[in-house]
């Protein structure tokens, strides 16, 4: 069996940087997804209708600080803190929400497919439990 002889002192250690990338983009691309996750409020079971019009300048508008957001299915089923609640309940949610924040905004959020009169039903009777500023959300295109 023959060895080669290799001379050790003429070659530069080299590092291999490509590996360490990968691993840094992955990481990377975790915490992006992450973070795009986390961010804004979210109900589940519920697709957003879209709004054709432009969107207005969100810095001139001003911000609230913990609006209630409550949610409508495709089963018509009431969506609050991400649990299917029933009239009653909600009633109660929004009163106390209102008596803590007597200038904050109730949004109701309901799926894309629902018919309007269901949704406007809801908006109507949420107005008559006491939030006499409930909005429909709509999602950009």
């Amino acid at each position: 069996m023959r060895f080669r002889s290799r001379k050790t002192g003429s070659q530069i250690p080299e590092v291999n940087l490509v590996p360490l990338m990968d691993v840094l983009m992955s990481v990377l691309t975790f915490f992006i997804i992450i973070s795009m996750t986390l961010t804004g409020q979210q109900v589940l079971q519920v697709s957003l209708p879209t709004s054709n019009t432009a969107s207005t300048d969100k810095n001139k508008l001003p911000q609230q600080a913990n609006p209630l957001v409550v949610g409508l299915t495709l089963k018509e089923e009431i969506i609050l803190d991400n649990q299917p609640v029933n009239s009653g309940k909600l009633a109660d949610r929004i009163s106390t929400y209102i008596d803590k924040n007597p200038q904050g905004k109730i949004i109701l959020s309901a799926d894309r497919k629902l018919p309007y009169s269901k949704v406007s039903a809801l908006l109507k009777k949420m107005g008559e439990m006491g939030g006499d500023r409930v909005s429909l959300l709509l999602q950009d295109k």
